[in-house]
């Protein structure tokens, strides 16, 4: 039975099977954003933390990868039907230490369950290829085959969902797993990763490690990690990716993003709006598919906006946990403040406010900023260009397509976009033309479901192959081919 101690207030490593709350260690609180109370402390992990981590990995592996595929995903049917059991539970402790509402936090967890259930079938996914007389009397096969310890280091917006992006995949290819999850919400990891003790995986096969720079520095270093998975702004995905890259390793870095809403004069404006909304304002607009800028395409499209700032003036901002709140609270106090100052630069800069978040009227010290929208946004302006992370939607003003299209092709971001119309050619030529990994047409976030990679482009990903989907697998694998001739 998982106590209750552990599940919501003391933070602990868990290396090799077992959890252990060390000793020495610096620790740090863990604050709820609806309130400001300080919920949890959690420890920093020093070089040495890392080295046992890893160590208990790699032993784990050269027993883990002996286990046929078909009884390995065993384990994650379990861990499935155990995160279906404690889904409201794992999303209450994600709201509490995040600060989405609570159906946000419901969604991300049934994206999390999802990516559980495509690893399942990798006795099917990691199947090769082979072809008899490539040569005369020669066949050849090719077979993939796990690589060693993994890592990942992962985000505070998605602490559920984005390391399933991960370490599912990983362990069903045969590899084991070490998962750094960002030191602002660790319950939720913490709580997962308990789930998937319990569901029988192998002491070592995942180990969970707590920290900041220090620790993702030494499991960039260490040679025994062969890959590395990143979620993160574009600075630090940069870094990871040359700092692993250069030590001979596998990466994967999933940068920041500036997407666009692209709306032509023939939209559904009612249901577009309520998609900008959910893409914009959703999670606080602290995700890396969030729509932040709003492209409207001629003066018929322009009736988006009132019916926009109409329906952002009603949300309903507070407390995640509370029924009928469409918008929580930012994750900490300094996030906030990074957000308004943004808010602050882009009235300094000629944009006209027709929103103004800070002026929302907190209900308690919560880390809260209302939903905030620009008009007559220009390219030069910081508000259009730079990653806010928050509730603030740029409007910017096109004569046609092809000057939208030049726009978001013109972004140094390529993660998502979406162009809202009923004209067919339109959003044909829109996904077609675009510089932008993933496309929705009338879909306010083009998240890919989990058989999908999810793909973004330019200073929004650093690597060559990405998280989920089938680039998930050969990530996770080395491919090998084998020719045979008998006598």
């Amino acid at each position: 039975m998982i106590s209750t101690e552990t599940t919501i207030g003391m933070i602990s490593f868990h290396i090799n099977g077992a959890w252990e709350r060390p000793e020495g260690r610096s620790m740090h609180p863990v604050t709820c954003p609806a309130n400001g109370a300080t919920i949890a402390e959690v420890p920093y992990a020093e070089e040495s933390d890392i080295d046992r981590a890893v160590k208990a990995a790699h032993e784990a592996f050269l027993k883990w990868r002996q286990v046929p595929v078909v009884d390995r995903v065993q384990v994650l049917y379990k861990y499935k039907t155990l995160l279906e059991k404690h889904l409201d539970e794992v999303a209450a402790i994600l709201t509490r230490e995040n600060g989405k509402t609570a159906d946000d936090a419901k969604a991300e967890v049934r994206r999390a369950i999802q990516m559980v259930e495509v690893a399942c079938g990798m006795p099917s996914l990691m199947m090769g290829d082979s072809l008899s007389d490539i040569s005369r009397d020669i066949d050849s096969i090719t077979i993939r085959q796990p690589i060693g310890v993994c890592a990942g280091i992962t985000p505070f917006n998605f602490p559920a969902m984005v390391p399933m992006w991960m370490y599912p995949f990983a362990i069903a290819c045969g590899n084991s797993f070490v998962l750094k999850p960002s030191e602002k919400v660790p319950l939720t990891p913490t709580r997962v990763i308990e789930l998937l003790s319990h569901a029988g995986v192998p002491p070592g096969v995942i180990n969970l490690v707590h920290g900041d720079k220090r620790a993702v520095d030494a499991l960039l270093k260490h040679p025994l990690v062969k890959a590395v998975s990143f979620v993160g702004s574009t600075p630090v995905a940069k870094y990871i990716y040359s700092t692993a890259a250069a030590q001979g390793k596998r990466v994967q870095a999933l940068g920041g993003a500036k997407n666009h809403l692209v709306v032509m004069g023939d939209a559904d404006m009612p249901k577009t709006v309520e998609a900008i909304i959910g893409s914009a304002f959703g999670a606080a607009g602290e995700r890396c598919l969030a729509g932040s800028v709003l492209v409207v395409v001629g003066e018929p499209a322009g009736r988006v906006v009132d019916l926009l700032v109409k329906r952002t003036k009603s949300m309903v901002v507070g407390d995640g946990a509370k029924q009928g709140v469409e918008m929580g609270a930012l994750v900490t106090a300094d996030h906030r403040t990074r957000v308004a100052s943004y808010i602050d630069r882009g009235v300094t800069e000629g944009a006209q406010l027709l929103c103004d978040g800070r002026e929302f009227q907190a209900p308690n010290a919560g880390f809260y900023l209302g939903p905030t929208i620009f008009d007559n946004v220009s390219p030069q302006m910081t508000v259009s260009r730079e990653e806010i992370f928050g509730p603030v939607l740029s409007i910017m003003r096109v004569r046609d397509l092809d000057e939208a299209i030049q726009l978001v092709n013109s972004s140094q971001y390529g993660n998502a976009t979406s162009i809202f119309t009923s004209n067919g050619k339109a959003a044909r030529e829109y996904a077609t033309r675009i510089e932008v990994g993933m496309v929705g047409v009338n879909v306010g976030v083009a998240a890919p479901m989990a058989f999908f990679p999810f793909a973004g482009w330019k200073n929004s990903f650093f690597g060559d192959l990405h998280a989920h989907g089938k680039d998930a697998i050969q990530f996770y694998t080395e491919q090998k081919v084998i020719m045979t001739r008998w006598f």
